[in-house]
């Protein structure tokens, strides 16, 4: 009886999930708006307002130069450095920050003014924020052109 208890007991961490290995990164509660390099001189300001389970958030974006990373050199050597550096890729981006992001819909609606103080025109886009599970880590991100709104 008392090998019957001990063989099910060593063999229930088997069953057990995997343990991923996860980076230790915080979750921003923000929506993303970036404006697509065609699109970023003909704009001025950009406004947004996001609403997610009947709680709405609005405002002006403070919009800042978009970057990509670049590589620098990475030896063949298995335990060398690598290097990179970042460089603007022609992009503006920025953030509204929410009280909480979840997994629901989020509507969004996007405005703001030229470069020559004419209006742009208002987006409306409804969209399910996305999730990663490692750890689950959701993020909504939007990109913005002259041909309009969609989901990043």
């Amino acid at each position: 009886m008392r090998r019957s208890w001990l063989a099910a007991v060593l063999l229930v961490p088997a069953c057990a999930a995997p343990v991923k290995d996860c980076p230790a990164i915080a979750q921003a509660p923000v929506v993303t708006v970036t404006i697509l390099g065609s699109y970023v001189p003909a704009v001025n300001t950009v406004h947004l307002k996001a609403c997610q389970s009947g709680i709405c958030k609005e405002g002006d974006l403070k919009l800042a130069p978009g970057q990509t990373p670049v590589d620098q050199s990475c030896e063949e050597n298995p335990d060398s450095v690598c290097s990179a550096t970042a460089s603007r890729d022609g992009t503006l981006y920025g953030h509204l920050w929410l009280d909480l992001i979840t997994e629901n819909p989020i509507e969004a609606t996007v405005s703001g003014t030229g470069t020559d103080s004419s209006p742009l025109p208002v987006r409306t886009i409804t969209f399910t924020p996305t999730l990663t599970e490692c750890p689950k880590f959701i993020t909504a991100s939007l990109l913005l052109d002259a041909d309009g709104i969609r989901q990043g």
